[in-house]
This record gives C-alpha cells, structure tokens and sequence, in this order.
C-alpha cells in the first residue's frame, strides 16, 4: 500500500469549498493537487496562497488527482460528478447530491456501474457525538424508537440574501438545511415511508420558504416531527448546539430527542433520560450524559476519503445514502406544495 499522500482536487472556493481546501491542507495523508474555480476571487486566492489553479478541468490530462471534491453550485454536481466518474477518479460530492432525483440516481448509478467511489458530504455522521448515539440505540439502551422531534430555528442574517439564488426556490432552508437533519434522522433512526408538510415565507416574502412544519412516519413505526426556521432567533439547532463549527457561538442546548420504549435520548448532549426504579411517570427520573473531546467532522471526512481511495474503504456516506435523503427531502417538498401526504418506497 502506498504511503504516498492522496492528492485531492477541489472544485469549487467558495464558503464550504474552501473549509474544504484547509482540512485537505491540514491533513497529512493528503495534498491538495489543485483548486478549480473560474471565478477571479478564487483565482486570486490561489495565487496569494500559492495553490495551483485551473479555470476548469480536464479529467482526461494525464497529471489526474487521485481524487476530487466537488463542492460547485447544486445544479453543476451531476455534470462535475459524471465526469470524474468517467475517468475513474474516486468523487466526494457536497450535499445535496444534486438538484434534481434523475441526476442523482444517474449518478449512482454510474457511479455504481464503473465501480468508482462515490461518497455524498453528509459531514455529521463523521462526528463522534453522532457514531456515538448510532452505538446507544444500535445496543438497545432506549429501546425500539417510537417518536423523534427536532428542531433547526436558526436566524441568517439580512446580507445573507444579498446574494440572488438564495432568494429562489429550492435555496430555502428545506434543501439547504432540512437535508441534513433527514440524514442523521434516517441515519440513527430508520427508513423514511411516509411524510407531511407545510411550508411559509411570510418573515421575509421571498420566492423560497423561510419556515416548514413536517411530520415523518417510519418504517419500524416511529412517528416524528421537525419544525424550521432561518428567521428565529433560539439556541436550538445543530449549528449552535453541537460545537462542530467555531464560527458558530455554542450555546449547549438540544435540538433532537429520540424517544424510546425504555429512555429518551437527546443530542447532541448525549443525554439520556429513564425513570428509576421502574419505568412510570410516577417514579422519578435519572439523566446520564457523556461527553466526547471535539473532532472536526469535515477534516475527519477527508482522513476517511484518503482511506477510500488508498485503502479501499467503503465511504462512511456512500452515494446511495446521499439519494435516498435527497429521496425524503423531494417527498417533504412535494407534501409542502400539494398539501398532501407522499409515500416513499
């Protein structure tokens, strides 16, 4: 096995693009081989850094990285995605996998015809707090789950929407930010097969909703509900709970609770709550919490992609899982526009 570093390509400088430039940077089992983005910004950036920098990419030149993030605009993934895909370049693709479910199956499914890595930037399930509470249900501390709620009230600032697509649909807090709590929900919880929801953008009159209500009905027969926001000010949502992002003030709170038949469980806190000595709401109630040192997950993510491509480990995020959340966020959205139910396979 070579011990050389994997050299990692980034498609895409802006916000998350270049968090991702920084941990592959930082990472000692990889090199950044280049950053593509034809934007000047981007381009400059390169050159006060030192990084190599190319307008677009030819993924047929012979210099080839071993392997490429993509972390363009939604509605180029698929177009990016193919065509590392075609040459036979392991791909990490930021979530949503893409704007539309056909790209995303067509993806996958290519993707799983040539036998080249696929893995889909749902971040989280690279974070302990996260493996951790998969470890608690897996062992059957709560029990089988028979509720979930959560909550993603979140205040974006005014200059936010300064910038015009986030002021369109499909750029509102259902495909930016719902995704990810569906992940770590089917994640930690199970399959998806029913869904409700409604949706609002009367705190700003933009295009694009700016508050939802869904309710989830699961496979196993848990029944849940997320409410969301990006115009409330509250201290519960991942962002401000969890301490994964410093940008973010932590304020230590939770934001989803998992209820089973024996304790409830809530994160990222890691706490959960039984009555003791016997399970009635006449006895009292005893919290135990554990506490885990911080990891970045993004950083984490690119360790285990150098893995994926040097060692040959199945991605943590796999591109299947990443269309199957993309799957139940189309189902919400469809729910929100009809007023109707969807079931999903």
């Amino acid at each position: 096995m070579s011990t050389a570093p994997v050299r990692l390509a980034v498609m895409g400088a802006g916000l998350i693009g270049r968090r991702h430039i920084e941990h592959v940077l930082a990472e000692p089992g990889a090199a950044l081989h280049s950053v593509i983005d034809p934007a000047p910004q981007a381009q400059a950036l390169a050159a006060e850094r030192g990084w190599r920098w190319q307008e677009a990419f030819d993924f047929s030149q012979s210099d080839k990285p071993d392997g490429v993030i993509i972390a363009t605009p939604n509605a180029m993934h698929v177009a990016h995605g193919l065509a590392a895909i075609e040459a036979a370049i392991p791909v990490l693709i930021e979530k949503p996998l893409a704007d539309t479910l056909s790209g995303a199956e067509r993806l996958v499914a290519t993707a799983e015809k040539a036998g080249v890595p696929l893995a889909v930037g749902h971040h989280r399930r690279h974070n302990p707090i996260i493996a951790r509470a998969k470890a608690k249900i897996a062992a059957g501390e709560i029990g089988p789950i028979v509720a979930v709620h959560g909550f993603f009230w979140i205040a974006k600032p005014d200059d936010y929407f300064n910038v015009s697509w986030r002021c369109e649909p499909g750029a509102g807090p259902i495909l930016i930010n719902l995704i990810h709590e569906i992940d770590i929900i089917r994640h930690l919880c199970g399959a998806i097969s029913e869904v409700w929801a409604i949706a609002a953008n009367g705190q700003r009159g933009f295009a694009v909703e700016d508050s939802a209500a869904v309710m989830m009905r699961f496979a196993n027969g848990a029944l849940g509900t997320f409410t969301l926001s990006d115009a409330i000010p509250s201290p519960w949502s991942w962002e401000l709970t969890s301490g994964e992002n410093p940008d973010f003030a932590r304020t230590g709170e939770a934001y989803l609770m998992i209820g089973g038949r024996d304790a409830s469980l809530s994160l990222p806190r890691l706490e959960t709550w039984r009555h003791r000595p016997a399970k009635s709401w006449w006895q009292p109630m005893e919290a135990t919490r554990e506490s885990l040192p911080p990891l970045d997950p993004l950083r984490a993510q690119i360790a285990q992609f150098c893995r994926v491509i040097r060692e040959g480990e199945a991605p943590l995020v796999p591109g299947r899982e990443g269309l199957e959340s993309l799957r139940v966020i189309e189902a919400i959205r469809q729910a929100a526009t009809t007023g109707q139910s969807v079931r999903l396979a």
